[in-house]
């Protein structure tokens, strides 16, 4: 077995469609000679379909991150398929239609409180769940739209991403000590399926197509899924609580 992740044991959350950053790192990470799980919630029949899309064919394991239940059981259902983690990807987040498109001052806790269980709090909680797998040497890597600025229309949202940003430096500080990593990976916005649940996505779109220094492909998952991969890999062993842009620059320049 020959690749960047050769001998490496992944599980991948958040594939929904074949345009989703996750079925990228997926598809990328069997084709450098990993083995895949994946883990899919609600409509795990179209994660299933999905998954025979990839090189090879990965199990799907029902998780919901908010069940505690689900959690415990994660790693006994993990061993059925591989018996060990090398890598996690975390590629969940969901916020309830009103803490997006300018309802920042309205929503109610109940949906905030939604949000930031299911984007920010799962970080950790996914983590945990895996950390009996791992070993020294693991990584997670979690995926982040630049929470240092606030975005229009991303709203609550954005509170998520920031505290999702903090979370994964935390985890880096508490899981040093069983030299595991934890990084993210800042893509640009593309056009997957949580992309179309934002009311007036179309402005980062036309923000980003103008002003990104070395341009920005909406619909190419492949550069941000490249920088999972190399941050899953052994070529970052000493780099940890670190955030990887990958937006064509855009995050670097004024506007």
């Amino acid at each position: 077995m020959s690749g960047l992740l050769a001998g490496k044991r992944l599980l991948v959350t958040g594939v929904i469609t074949d345009a989703s950053i996750a079925f990228s790192v997926a598809k990328l990470a069997q084709e450098n000679g990993a083995q895949v799980v994946l883990t899919g919630y609600g409509r795990l029949s179209l994660v299933e379909r999905i998954a025979k899309r990839l090189p090879e064919p990965a199990p799907v394991i029902e998780l919901d991150v908010t069940d505690p239940e689900h959690l415990a059981g994660l790693a006994d259902k993990v061993r059925e398929h591989v018996d060990g983690l090398d890598g996690l990807v975390h590629s969940i987040g969901f916020a309830p239609q009103s803490c997006l498109g300018g309802g920042f001052l309205d929503a109610s806790w109940q949906d905030v409180s939604t949000a930031l269980h299911v984007s920010t709090y799962s970080y950790k909680s996914l983590a945990v769940a895996a950390l009996p797998l791992m070993s020294p040497g693991g990584s997670v890597v979690g995926l982040t739209f630049d929470a240092s600025l606030a975005w229009p229309v991303y709203d609550w949202m954005g509170v998520a991403k920031a505290g999702l940003e903090s979370a994964s430096r935390y985890l880096a500080l508490h899981l040093g000590k069983q030299g595991i990593r934890s990084n993210l990976v800042a893509a640009g916005p593309l056009r997957t399926m949580a992309a179309k649940s934002i009311p007036g996505f179309e402005q980062f779109e036309d923000a980003w197509a103008g002003r990104a220094p070395l341009g920005w492909d909406l619909t190419d998952q492949e550069p941000a899924a490249r920088a999972c991969l190399a941050l899953l890999s052994d070529w970052f062993p000493a780099t940890t609580g670190e955030i990887v842009h990958v937006d064509g620059g855009y995050h670097a320049v004024g506007a």
